[in-house]
């Protein structure tokens, strides 16, 4: 058996490919519901009702599917330049911190301002941060996936010293949380009654204008160079450090904004419990889409369709709702996979 790379690919089998893969996981998981003794159509139908069923499920989803968005931007901008970010956990707590630090009170600002400004000088410092191990990547030869992944659990340990000790909040009962953050730093309610809020919109916006970055612009342009070919892009006489600096800045930020979108828009604190694995599902998304900005929001869209509906459909029929993880592992396989073999062809001898 040899792999022959394919000369190209019809835009059906690259749009098409990936939907197949997710189909042909839903049946591998349609055995598990089986084994549990449940219908998997019931299953699934429960799964899409408890998500896409009512006003309250569709706002709820969308509501996961907004920090989702933002880290699936974060992870495909930085794996198009193959600089492997496996840090967005850590970068989305370190603009969560920021917002804490200036929302609750350092700073007053009309509401119109306050937004923006967390928005940006959270951005801006998570961006810093991811220049660390970016730094240690290109003048130390460090291994990116290592120093990122590790950064994490520093930036968890820094929070956890804060909101249990400077940043408690006194009037919380006890309870590990920092302070609220004052209300004009807080996002507005887009549907009444619900907890999506304006983050959407920026994460919509975001996804977009990262698409038009990186398909029309010189920066773009460098971005996918480098990650194509670092030998070709610096003997092109492309600025590479300053492509990987760039990137570095931008995956840091997307991903820092996605901890002031949950903070500022859903939870109103820091706690430890801020993110169930916003940066480490990110990768996820960002893997479905194929690294595409605007297949990084419909891939969001599955993951929090999946994981949403899952809790509802484990408390009708009793099925727990790990089938939700095992989903998006099995989506992620498959659509590995599919991928793999629209661009390269086996051949038996």
């Amino acid at each position: 058996m040899r792999l022959e790379p394919r000369e190209s690919v019809a835009f059906g089998w690259q749009v098409g490919a990936p939907l197949l893969a997710v189909v042909a996981a839903m049946a591998i998981c349609s055995g598990l519901i089986l084994w549990a003794g449940a219908s998997p159509l019931s299953a699934w139908g429960l799964l899409l009702k408890g998500a896409l069923g009512s006003t309250f499920a569709l706002t709820e989803t969308l509501t996961r599917a907004t920090p989702l968005i933002f880290t699936g931007l974060a992870a495909a901008v930085a794996f198009r330049a193959k600089l492997w970010n496996i840090g967005g956990e850590g970068q989305f707590y370190v603009g969560a911190c920021m917002a804490t630090w200036l929302g609750t009170g350092m700073i007053d600002l009309p509401a119109w301002l306050m937004i923006p400004f967390l928005f940006l000088t959270g951005a801006l410092a998570g961006g810093l941060f991811l220049l660390i191990p970016t730094w240690l990547k290109t003048r130390l030869k460090a291994d990116e996936v290592v120093t990122t992944l590790l950064l994490n659990f520093v930036v968890l340990l820094v929070v956890n010293w804060l909101v249990f000790g400077p940043w408690k909040d006194p009037m919380a009962m006890g309870w590990p949380q920092a302070a609220p953050v004052v209300n004009s730093a807080m996002l507005p309610v887009l549907v009444p009654k619900s907890s999506l809020h304006l983050g959407f919109v920026l994460a919509l916006a975001c996804a977009i204008l990262i698409w038009w970055m990186m398909r029309f612009t010189v920066w773009g342009f460098e971005i996918r160079a480098v990650g194509a070919s670092l030998k070709a892009s610096t003997f092109a006489g492309m600025p590479v450090g300053a492509t990987i600096i760039r990137t570095a800045l931008l995956s840091g930020g997307l991903a820092a904004m996605a901890g002031v979108s949950e903070l500022c828009g859903v939870k109103g604190y820091l706690t430890l419990d801020l993110s169930p694995g916003f940066g480490y599902s990110g990768i996820v998304v960002a893997m479905l889409a194929a690294l595409h900005p605007l297949g990084v929001v419909l891939s969001a869209a599955f993951i929090a369709i999946i994981y949403i509906g899952a809790d509802s459909m484990s408390r009708a029929i009793a099925i727990s709702n790990y089938i939700a993880d095992v989903t998006t592992a099995v989506s992620l396989l498959t659509v590995l996979l599919a991928m793999f073999l629209t661009r390269y062809r086996i051949r038996w001898r």
